[in-house]
């Protein structure tokens, strides 16, 4: 008896753990247009619970419950989806993803190499975080541009769903970073833009999973609790947006992309 209610002492505890890993990363997620895949890909590699293929489900899926209430909620916003640029770069988003998603499970499902794939994907996010930093830190010194271009867009978007998707992150920082440079995007207006890209380009690594590899030999037990953590997180953070300043957005932004590329770093070596 004791013994049982130990193990579903610890179960519950387990539950929390990844309610508050959606909720959490959710929350900043919808804040500063991370969109929560950034944080929870390497946060659940840092667990070790779970294998690369079934944290790239657990992510996008709560990103994707994430995103869809965020942009339900962005319509309280004075800031609105510039419908053009966002749409090309969520098409080519879309069909990169498929791509970074193929050669994803190539490595991973087909020639079983996840610890090698495992420490590629923390180095290069680690490093892209680092250049996203500098890029925002010292952004003066760059300058940004307002793409017009149908081609240029679309081959933008392609970019980073292939490395989203590849990645497992969502796309967030990147996306972020892109429509500020390329684009000449406020915070907020990234933000948003950011998150409208996201709901489509997890939508279709979803769905390639689904027609793919499929979800039957995954340990998707707790999706349901990180899914709920990411519709709440989702729905708070956009509030939030609603009220804070672009100060605020970019002070969390840059904080929250620096404790990720410190999670990255030291996962590499947990992966070695």
């Amino acid at each position: 008896m004791i013994k049982f209610g130990i193990q579903r002492m610890e179960m519950v505890i387990i539950v929390i753990i990844y309610f508050l890993i959606g909720f959490i990363s959710s929350l900043v997620g919808a804040m500063a247009g991370l969109g929560g895949g950034v944080i929870i890909k390497p946060v659940l590699d840092f667990a070790g619970h779970y294998d690369l293929a079934t944290i790239g489900v657990l992510s996008a899926a709560t990103v994707f419950a994430m995103s869809s209430v965020s942009l339900i909620k962005s319509g309280n916003l004075e800031v609105s989806v510039n419908v053009k640029v966002s749409s090309l770069i969520a098409v080519g988003s879309i069909a990169g993803g498929l791509i970074g998603k193929w050669v994803f499970n190539y490595f991973v499902v087909s020639l079983d190499v996840d610890s090698i794939i495992g420490v590629v994907q923390s180095i290069i996010l680690a490093l892209i975080l680092m250049l996203i930093l500098i890029y925002f830190r010292w952004s003066h010194f760059f300058k940004s541009y307002v793409l017009k271009n149908s081609l240029a867009i679309l081959l933008a978007g392609l970019g980073l769903g292939f490395l989203s998707a590849f990645l497992g992150i969502g796309g967030g920082p990147l996306n972020v970073a892109v429509l500020a440079l390329l684009f000449s995007m406020n915070g907020k207006e990234a933000v948003i833009n950011s998150t409208f890209i996201i709901f489509f380009s997890q939508l279709s690594a979803l769905f390639l999973v689904a027609f793919t590899s499929g979800y039957t030999d995954l340990d998707l037990s707790m999706l349901g609790y990180m899914i709920a953590g990411g519709v709440i997180g989702g729905f708070i953070g956009s509030s939030l947006l609603y009220r804070i300043s672009e100060k605020v957005v970019s002070i969390v932004f840059t904080v929250t992309v620096f404790i990720v590329m410190v999670i990255n770093i030291y996962n590499v070596f947990q992966y070695l």
